[in-house]
């Protein structure tokens, strides 16, 4: 059974390095990799996965030709945060023609959230985004996201620079 809920959705953005309030923990079991090439069968893994309990279902209509077309795209990256071996989350990037980055989706999965690793991660998200050159990192997140979502983006120095209201069926 569906129903329909109003959605309010939220960009941020980071204009420059500086605005940046970092949050790194320092266990020796946590690791951030860069995925080389990221196959259509991981991305759709980690979509599932992180997204699930918040509603990501838009890439499920998608037929195999685009989520190949999505995980080859020029400038597109794949992050993927583990703890002693286990996946705790991900991110993936998009650099658009103007320089900006993307952060296109950012999560963490269940059993990791609570601990900080959500800051974590965000924060090397940005990092990543300004090391590869992004002229500004922004994002988007609804009230579909994880509760924390918006108060993270907003500590780590987010602004926000636009909000829209539309109505989903879940």
């Amino acid at each position: 059974m569906t129903r329909r809920v109003e959605v309010v959705r939220t960009y941020l953005e980071l204009a420059e390095p500086g605005q940046l309030a970092p949050f790194k923990l320092d266990d020796p079991l946590l690791r951030l990799a860069r995925v080389p090439v990221c196959t259509v069968e991981l991305s759709r893994r980690l979509y599932s996965e992180v997204g699930e309990a918040y509603h990501w279902v838009d890439r499920y209509q998608w037929t195999e030709q685009a989520w190949r077309e999505y995980v080859t795209q020029p400038g597109f990256g794949v992050w993927i945060l583990s703890w002693d071996g286990d996946l705790a989350g991900f991110f993936e990037l998009r650099t658009e023609e103007d320089g900006a980055v993307e952060i296109a989706l950012f999560g963490l999965v269940p059993k990791f959230q609570g601990k900080g690793f959500g800051k974590h991660l965000l924060t090397c998200a940005v990092e990543t985004a300004w090391a590869i050159g992004a002229t500004r990192v922004w994002l988007h997140t609804c009230t579909l996201d994880h509760p924390a979502a918006l108060p993270n983006y907003l500590a780590r120095g987010f602004s926000e620079v636009k909000r829209e209201t539309y109505v989903a069926e879940i």
